[in-house]
């Protein structure tokens, strides 16, 4: 009997155009650079990471994963920046209440 399994890639393209692999995301005690988190980001929606496998692997919340996918979405690489945080915060606040 043919069984169905999951297909995933072995490589997704990251977000500077060289191929992310398992073995080349970063490694947990890492700093988290802005780079860094747009690679996982890509990672998850290329789908060589679950969002579950992603959050295990950091040790991070599904929320905090879903921040950096919606500020990549919106501000690109650049908003995933430490110094960008408080800055994006207030803007969607205020789009929010708009």
């Amino acid at each position: 009997m043919l069984e169905l399994t999951e297909i995933r890639p072995i490589a997704v393209m990251g977000p500077q155009g060289v191929p992310l692999t398992r073995h080349s995301l970063p490694s947990l005690g890492e700093r988290w650079t802005a780079r860094r988190k747009a690679d996982v980001v890509a990672a998850v929606q290329g789908g060589l990471l679950t969002v579950d496998e992603a959050c295990d692997r950091y040790r991070m919340s599904v929320e905090e994963l879903a921040s950096w996918m919606r500020t990549e979405e919106r501000l690109g690489v650049r908003g995933l920046r430490v110094t960008c945080v408080q800055r994006n915060r207030e803007m969607w606040r205020s789009d929010a209440l708009n």
